[in-house]
């Protein structure tokens, strides 16, 4: 089959922008993201085969450091419809990100001395790979979001106004 215009991919290895496969929109609304990493995950063949059907939910998610391994709790990845009950995993199990030792100990230090917290924000496809982006935040209060929403506000009103000069 002939390369041409019309045939996908075809592009430098490495280059094309990452798939979205699940994204924790309220976590950018729960709280303020001040730094994000990401990292590799450890998956079982049914996970990868839901996830990458879209069956994952991030919105409880959240990271711990337990034993110098950095650890996603609360994640939910649906069964997969096409394995036997036997083959299949378990929903919320707990499950290893791929960090290395340096960026595991500058996430520590951050959690334990400014009380930050480590959320899930997105799973992606990089190449071929799935990969998840972490995010350390801060919680908001009532009032912080209550200001944000404001200040967003006025920056479409803008955006609408010198759309219609």
């Amino acid at each position: 089959m002939a390369k041409g215009p019309g045939r996908r991919g075809g592009g430098a290895k490495g280059t094309a922008s990452p798939k979205l496969l699940a994204d924790n929109r309220f976590a950018r609304h729960q709280y303020e993201i001040l730094e994000t990493l990401e990292t590799g995950i450890e998956l079982l063949g049914t996970e990868v085969k839901s996830i990458r059907a879209g069956h994952c939910n991030l919105r409880d998610g959240f990271c711990l450091i337990r034993q110098g391994e950095l650890q996603m709790h609360n994640v939910h990845i649906s069964p997969h419809s096409h394995a036997g009950r036997f083959f299949n995993h378990e929903p919320l199990r707990v499950r290893r990100l791929l960090a290395h030792r340096r960026e595991i100990e500058k996430l520590r230090t951050a959690l334990e001395q400014k009380g930050l917290t480590l959320i899930p924000l997105n799973l992606h496809l990089k190449g071929s790979w799935i990969k998840v982006t972490l995010g350390l935040g801060r919680g908001r209060k009532l009032h912080d979001k209550r200001h944000e929403e404001k200040r967003r506000q006025e920056a479409k009103e803008a955006r609408a106004a010198i759309a219609r000069i």
